[in-house]
């Protein structure tokens, strides 16, 4: 009787801390565990109490790669409580500042976490000694994304303009023709990058993944729409917003700080860029439907490793839309609408750089926040990411194979990369461990 023990102390390029364990016994994996050991942070309990105008703020402090995310999310999910619907202008102020942090948030993981694996690097650093030009290509989108956010946010790293209804000010049009200009450069920029990935050497790999994305009848869904689901082979399911909890259950498992989620009753959805092209495609910009058939996209991604092109074409399709926006700029009359508390629920989602997140808050009497639920992206993901895991494996630890320790590290963290999970900041490097019994 043969058993392997594949360790993982601590990934790298990824934004948080985690590992893997997998045990293997006679050629079959009989345990294979994504290790997020990250202290839980209690932001649903830290919202409890507090006023109706404060989750976007509160939940931008989530994450400094996405704040934007939490906030558009949280800012729906309490106007929708409060019977407020945000429409027009204001809408389209709040899509370009979600477009700021795709680009931004896209390019850095494109060029400095996720390409290295395919030209051989550890590191973007290591990159840059030889290929100065595609980091600071790379840079060069994400300051793009970085400067359209302070333009409209107040500040690029956790924005301040931000309120439930809209924001304290709007940009008049003349702040935001700079940006703009840098936003054509970047539109160029992010066309090559699409033509850049597409030439990697992808491993020959598929999944059957069951998507999970928003949807909208009018756009490439990322600030808001209705939940669709489906494989991307046809007519997608999907449900609204606010029967998400009917719909998506979350459970604690023993080997990690975060929740996992179920969808109907089965763990193992994607969200994220597969999940968004696959149900949504033929809303992309005609200029990134362009650059996404020329990289040799069908209507439907299921190698995980090519979402590396996927991201990509986002990006062109966030420049694109973004010029769009500031193109037909006109000042709104107002820079938000009243939203006055009443006591109730609010469900809100839109689409994080790395997948859907949706916020729920139940305001009481006083227009505070009775109950807080925050479902994020990567938590949905990490069954996903488990199964994929085992399916890269499980052929590679069968018996009489003795595969170098190294290769196995790297085809870990590679595959769970492609993922581009976020939990915090990491700057360790891989402690990897192999236990062949």
């Amino acid at each position: 009787m043969t058993h392997k023990t594949v360790r993982i102390g601590g990934l790298t390029r990824v934004e948080g801390e985690g590992g893997l364990v997998v045990h293997a016994r006679d050629g079959r994996i009989t345990s294979l565990e994504l290790r997020i050991y990250e202290p839980p942070r209690f932001f649903e309990a830290l919202l409890r109490g507090r006023g109706h105008t404060e989750p976007p703020d509160i939940t931008a402090r989530i994450c400094g790669i996405c704040p934007v995310a939490y906030q558009m999310s949280a800012c729906q999910a309490i106007e929708a409580a409060c019977g407020v619907e945000v429409t027009g202008p204001l809408r389209d102020l709040r899509l370009l500042l979600y477009y700021g942090e795709w680009i931004e948030s896209h390019a850095l993981h494109v060029h400095l976490l996720h390409a290295p694996d395919f030209l051989g690097y550890d590191s973007g650093i290591a990159m840059a000694a030889d290929r100065r030009d595609l980091v600071e290509r790379g840079l060069a989108l994400k300051k793009a994304g970085n400067e359209l956010i302070a333009v409209v946010g107040g500040r690029p790293i956790h924005p301040v303009n931000v309120r439930v209804g809209g924001f304290y000010r709007v940009p008049a049009r003349a702040e935001l023709a700079p940006v703009a200009e840098r936003l054509r450069r970047a539109r160029d920029d992010a066309v090559a990058t699409v033509t850049w990935v597409a030439g990697f050497d992808f491993p020959d790999v598929e999944h059957d993944y069951r998507f999970l994305a928003l949807s909208h009848p009018e756009e490439y869904a990322i600030l808001s729409g209705r939940v669709a689901t489906g494989d991307g082979r046809g007519t997608p399911g999907g449900f609204a917003v606010e029967d998400w909890p009917e719909h998506v259950t979350e459970e604690q498992v023993p080997h990690s700080t975060a929740l996992h989620a179920r969808l109907d009753g089965e763990s193992g959805y994607l969200v994220g860029a597969l999940a968004r092209y696959a149900l949504n495609a033929a809303r992309l910009s005609p200029l990134a439907r362009e650059a996404a058939a020329a990289a040799g996209l069908g209507p439907v991604c299921r190698n995980p490793f090519r979402g590396i092109v996927v991201r990509a074409v986002e990006i062109v399709h966030a420049c694109d839309e973004a010029l769009r926006i500031l193109d037909g700029y006109t000042e709104p009359d107002r820079p938000s609408v009243p939203v006055e508390p009443r006591p109730g629920a609010g469900h809100g989602a839109s689409e994080a750089p790395r997948g859907t997140l949706y916020h729920r808050y139940r305001l009481d009497e006083d227009g505070l926040v009775a109950e807080a639920d925050i479902v994020p992206p990567t938590a949905q993901n990490q069954a996903r990411i488990e199964a994929d895991l085992r399916d890269l494996l499980a052929p590679r630890l069968a018996p009489g194979l003795d595969p170098p320790e190294a290769e196995l590290a790297a085809l870990c963290e590679r595959a769970i990369r492609n993922h581009d999970p976020c939990i915090s900041c990491s700057a360790h490097f891989l402690d990897f461990h192999l236990d062949r019994g």
